[in-house]
């Protein structure tokens, strides 16, 4: 991971003030407590529709200040752009695949409403005020109907479209940037985290009941749901599909490093990013690792349950071009992401919140 201590960083960029929107959702929360970290002021926006409200280490950081507002008001956008240096776009309407299907008109329509307001805000105070660029989070999805891999910048203007509403939204999002730039000039960065893993993330408060096995998913993300199903013992394991999916699963404290990375430097301006780590591994691998350090030697067996419509079989990044334009890399084992996140999930079912 890049060294983001104050001699590593780009000059004239310390104590700036960031706006992020979506301050309190899983990615969200790791790129708050990153530019916390780094010294900056921060000021975060969210309605808290995913979770209702949540608790975060660092509500109390007198750099920080929490709005608890729409992403959509374009007012209040406006508000507190006007004195910000840089705006991280991240407030989205988003859920594990089985949102997918159960909000798919909703996916589409709330965060192309969601998009537009913050375009809107961000031009006015690029133009009046203080704003330098705006750092968009798309994602991995945007990649959803490629038919060769590694996925490197440029692919998702060339392979077809996306066929979930959301990973077709996502894709839009870049377009949103690249127009608003055209038309407004309003400098721009876009990232495409993918498979972020990390703690904090609970139910949904609109989460569908969907069983797998005798469990119910919490979050209808691989990682999380797996884990929960071996520490409440299930035996044998349920996984969607044949446990060949490829995916390359990414730390949270990484991701929001590279987001950071993406908004601070110069050469970022005008750029796509895909950020991601470089090891691949499989559905079953991740089930298999899950159950060793929970089960230790216990006999594994899978029962393979239907996979899910838009549940993409290959999704692989190239990462070279943050490597050579940003010399950042994400660096964190799988490995020691799920020995954080192991805990907290046996917390979190032990209390009765997943």
């Amino acid at each position: 991971m890049m060294d983001g201590s104050p001699s590593n960083r780009p000059e004239g960029f310390l104590n700036v003030k960031v706006l992020v929107s979506g301050s309190s959702g899983f990615i969200g929360g790791y790129v708050v407590e990153e530019l916390l970290r780094q010294g900056h002021a921060v000021v975060g926006i969210d309605n808290f529709s995913k979770y209702g409200k949540v608790k975060k280490s660092y509500d109390d950081d007198p750099n920080y200040r929490l709005v608890e507002g729409d992403a959509r008001d374009v007012e209040l956008m406006t508000e507190l752009l006007a004195d910000c240096d840089h705006f991280i776009a991240g407030a989205a309407l988003i859920g594990g695949i089985s949102y997918f299907h159960t909000y798919a008109y909703d996916l589409l329509a709330t965060n192309e409403r969601i998009m537009a307001a913050q375009c809107d805000a961000a031009i006015t105070a690029h133009r009046d005020g203080t704003l330098r660029k705006v750092t968009y989070l798309s994602s991995s999805m945007v990649f959803e109907s490629t038919d060769h891999w590694p996925s490197a910048e440029g692919d998702e203007r060339t392979v077809p479209p996306p066929q979930s509403s959301y990973g077709f939204q996502k894709l839009a999002v870049e377009y949103f940037a690249r127009a608003a730039w055209d038309q407004y000039r309003l400098p721009y960065t876009i990232v495409r985290p993918f498979n972020c893993v990390g703690i904090g993330e609970g139910r949904a408060l609109g989460d569908v009941e969907i069983s797998s096995g005798n469990v119910q998913l919490a979050m209808s993300h691989v990682v999380p749901d797996l884990v929960q199903k071996v520490v409440k013992g299930q035996s044998p394991l349920h996984i969607l599909g044949d446990g060949t999916q490829i995916r390359h699963y990414t730390y949270g404290g990484d991701l929001a490093a590279g987001i950071v990375t993406c908004m601070a430097a110069d050469a970022a301006t005008g750029e796509d990013f895909n950020i991601s780590t470089a090891e691949s591994t499989t559905v079953a691998e991740l089930a298999t690792m899950i159950w060793r350090k929970v089960n230790g030697d216990v006999p594994l067996t899978f029962v393979h349950d239907p996979a899910f419509e838009h549940d993409v079989q290959r999704r692989v990044p190239s990462i070279e071009k943050a490597r050579e334009i940003l010399g950042f890399g994400c660096t964190t084992p799988l490995s020691d992401m799920l020995d954080e996140v192991i805990p907290w999930i046996t917390q979190a079912v032990a209390e009765g919140r997943v």
